[in-house]
């Protein structure tokens, strides 16, 4: 099958953390023999702030590290008529500018014989939901959301004929231990400022945690302000800056355990969503210790694939006892693992897709999905 995916980038995950779950996902189609290619905007916010601050290079980085993926740029003067026009699918994701959204359901309905989805893994939809109302949905076969809690929302709103919830999840092929590897730090955390909207978070349970424990550590990521990068270095904490996605799992493997700290949408507005990050931790068998979020999916064992921390005070007493009890550390790691395995890899989310295309009535994926049930 040839699946066409509209990303923001696929090239750059500067600021950009839904190129993460994209890769993967075109990683395993192509894996399965099918054919996947990526479309972004020349022009996009986060290829473009990786090329000011890294250079050609980052992109060389890419081409290394994801040799199998074919990204495809276009401008204004770009055919998207012709180049879907033999598609099976297309997917569109939301950061997706809003007349390419309607064009791309304008040539579904002029004789399109591909199945069309649109993709939605952001907050928008309850923190701006003017963004997402004003998109013309009506020619869309399905809408993916990364959550129960989004999914409801487009039922609500009347978004698209059909909702389907398709979490994000960790591609193990990329995200995976390092056994060879001796930490030789304390703490690591992999994520963006925020812009706000975990500010005080960071500061409780990363900062001040880390500045009373006296811990070594990194943290990696863009956007952080002065006054950020000022209050890590006080805590002890070396920042890094952006790090390319492909060697996040060698930074967990130098780090004894790590955080997740959820923006404040997600936590407060779309429970049972976490960020990709937290797949990808678990996936790389580094302990994790999280602020707090409901998991009302019951995607994890909380307690038992990681910890959750109420407070700033619950986790540096969590960060004590994973740093100080080997057995109990590894015990946590191997939990989350086993977790991220059994449910929440790339390879999982792809069998989730071809469910969802052949409930749109996609021919090739009802085939596909026959043909794996009679192998089963």
């Amino acid at each position: 099958m040839r699946f066409v995916f509209y990303t923001h980038s696929v090239v750059s995950d500067w600021n950009h953390g839904n190129a993460h779950f994209q890769r993967g996902i075109m990683r395993e189609l192509i894996a399965r023999g099918h054919h996947a290619f990526a479309l972004e905007p020349a022009d996009g916010w986060s290829r473009s702030n990786l090329l000011v601050e890294k250079g050609p290079f980052a992109v060389e980085r890419f081409r290394k590290d994801f040799p199998e993926l074919i990204p495809v740029t276009y401008d204004a003067s770009f055919d998207h008529e012709a180049w879907i026009a033999d598609a099976d699918v297309v997917v569109v994701h939301e950061w997706t500018d809003p007349d390419l959204v309607a064009r791309i359901g304008r040539a579904k309905l002029n004789g399109g014989n591909f199945t069309l989805l649109f993709h939605d893994t952001h907050h928008r939809a309850v923190s701006a939901t003017q963004w997402i109302s004003a998109l013309n949905l009506e020619h869309y076969d399905g809408v993916l959301l990364f959550g129960e809690a989004l999914r409801e929302s487009y039922l609500r709103a009347g978004w698209g004929k059909r909702a389907f919830t398709w979490h994000e999840a960790a591609d193990d092929r990329l995200f995976k231990p390092f056994p060879d590897v001796d930490p030789f730090l304390d703490l690591v955390w992999v994520g963006n400022w925020g812009d706000d909207e975990r500010s005080a978070e960071i500061q409780e349970f990363l900062v001040e945690p880390a500045r009373e424990l006296d811990l070594s550590g990194t943290v990696h990521g863009v956007r952080y302000p002065a006054r950020a990068r000022a209050a890590l270095a006080d805590a002890g904490l070396k920042y890094q800056g952006w790090l390319a996605n492909a060697d996040v799992p060698k930074a967990f493997a130098q780090h004894r355990v790590t955080v997740h700290i959820p923006r404040r949408p997600y936590r407060e507005q779309l429970a049972g969503i976490p960020t990709i990050r937290m797949f990808e931790a678990l996936a790389c068998g580094i302990p994790l210790i999280s602020a707090p979020w409901p998991d009302v999916e019951g995607l994890f064992r909380p307690g038992q694939d990681f910890l959750f921390a109420r407070d700033g005070a619950e986790m540096r007493q969590h960060l004590c006892d994973v740093l100080h009890d080997a057995g109990f550390a590894q015990a946590l790691a191997a939990a989350g693992l086993e977790t991220i395995l059994a449910r929440h890899t790339c390879r999982h989310r792809v069998d989730e897709l071809f469910d969802i295309l052949a409930a749109c009535g996609n021919r090739a994926a009802v085939d596909s999905t026959t043909a794996k049930e009679a192998a089963a």
